[in-house]
This record gives C-alpha cells, structure tokens and sequence, in this order.
C-alpha cells in the first residue's frame, strides 16, 4: 500500500507530463508534415500523414518567397533587436538592483505591473505616428527601435533575479579599486551574464524572428525590407488557388529551422540563466 502511494504520485506527474507534451509538439508536428501535402489535401483530408510526399513544395516557396533578401532582413532585424535588448535589459536591472535612488522600489513596481497589461495592436498606430515624426516608418530600423527601447519587462525581471545571485561583495571590491557605478557594470558584472546573456537572447530572438504586425505594417510601402514571417504569410496568396496553404506552410517549416538550431546550442545556457536567480537568490 506504502509502495501504491509513493509510485502513484508519480504515475500522475509523468502522464500529465505526457499529455503537456503531446499537445505542445502537436501544432509543429502538423505543421511539418503539412508542408508535405498538395494544397487540395491540405484543405479536404483529415489525416494528420500525407498521401505523398511533396519536396517540390520547398523548392517554390523558396522560389516565391525570395528566401535570400527575407532570411537576410529578419537576420539584420533580429541581430539588432538582440543586442539593443540585452543591453538596454541587463542595464536596466542593474541600476534597479544595484542603484541607491529615491523611489527605486516605486518605479520598480509600476515598471513590473506592466506584464500584466497588454495593449496588442492599439499601441501601433502611436508606434507608427511616432516613427514618421523621426522618418523611420518605412524601414526596419522603426521596428528595431520600438522593440528594443520598449524593453521587455519579463527580460528585465529574469535578469534582476539573475543579478540578486552576484555577491555584492564584488560591487564593494571594485569601488574599493576606484570603480565607478558603470564602470563596475560593464567591467565585473556584465562578464559574469553569460548565461542570462544567453536567457535574454533566445527570448529577443523568439520574439523578433517571429515578429509579424509591426515589421508587415513598417514594410508595406517597402516590401523589400520585409522580413522572412512577413514573406512567408504573403506565400499563401502566390499558387493557383485562393489561398496557396502548401506553400506558407512549407516556407514556416525552412523558417523554424534556425529557432531550433538556436536553442539546441543555447539551452544549457537559457536554463542555466532561468533558474540561477531562483536557486541562488
């Protein structure tokens, strides 16, 4: 009865486990083997398999698309939207964390209390209006800009956790050795954020590479600094039929393989960079 107890618990964990696991790798299961149907079978079969398999449709959504220009724009978008966030993220938290300032824990709060409110597309016609003020709306670096000076809030919380498990010992150390406050940033702490590095440039590089409404709106008038998301949705208006699915899909296939070339060579990192604040802090 003893031993009943303690294996049933974990029964449960791990078909609960299963199930989370089933339904999250479902959508990109379909989606793979999607892009493998003809369109007509995309829209009237209801099995999961294809009938046949259709490489060709890799080769013309690669054709259509201009996979070249568009993987080149969302790698150029995406670079500078990395670097922007981890910079403007991790300075952020470190001034909050380490910084001695009326209303610190004020701003702090009210800066926090934003995760729970979400604008959507309400915020982009402002977005737009002001990008035209400072004749940016029509190129990606409207969208680099917005992105990485309206710094995400879940970056800069993971990364005031992150930077409670640095000893302030080291703050102490440096001033001490004639450090000034950002200079003891850019010199000792920010080499000790490789993981968070790592944590805060997967999640900008989801993000970004991902992004469609604000780089489609800032793109149309332009389309050849369109990014490759941008691009690929464009593909389901290119085939003979009203809506060429075949072809969107087998373009977002090509298009998640670098997601997760990514994050295979930055997962350590990224996990490291998530649980350190809550193992150490």
């Amino acid at each position: 009865m003893e031993k009943l107890k303690k294996v049933l618990p974990k029964s449960i964990r791990y078909i609960f486990l299963s199930v989370a696991l089933v339904i999250t790798l479902f959508p990109l299961i379909y989606l793979i083997l999607a892009s493998f149907k003809s369109n007509s079978e995309i829209l009237t079969s209801s099995s999961i398999f294809p009938k046949k398999f259709i490489f060709d449709n890799f080769s013309q959504a690669w054709k259509l698309a201009n996979f070249k220009l568009y993987t080149w724009n969302s790698i150029y978008m995406t670079f500078f939207i990395i670097i922007g966030s981890i910079i403007t993220s991790t300075t952020l938290a470190y001034v909050l964390n380490r910084g001695r300032f009326r209303g610190k824990k004020f701003i702090y709060g009210m800066f926090l209390s934003t995760m729970f409110i979400s604008l959507g597309t309400s915020s982009l016609f402002p977005q737009l209006q002001i990008a035209k003020a400072f004749g940016i709306s029509n190129s990606l670096w409207g969208v680099i800009i917005i992105r990485v000076l309206g710094i995400n809030v879940t970056q800069v919380f993971v990364a005031m956790s992150f930077m409670k498990s640095i000893p302030y010992e080291i703050d102490e150390a440096a001033k001490i050795d004639g450090c000034g406050f950002f200079r003891i940033y850019w010199n000792i702490i920010f080499p000790l954020l490789k993981p968070l590095i790592a944590t805060i440039g997967l999640l900008s590089f989801r993000a970004a590479w991902n992004d469609y409404m604000l780089p489609m709106v800032f793109t149309l008038s332009n389309p050849q600094k369109s990014p490759l998301v941008v691009g690929i949705v464009s593909l389901k208006n290119t085939g003979e039929a009203a809506s060429s699915w075949n072809m969107m899909l087998a373009g977002t296939t090509i298009a998640i393989v670098p997601m997760i070339i990514v994050y295979i060579f930055l997962n350590r990192y990224f996990i490291e960079g998530l649980t350190s604040g809550a193992v150490k802090g």
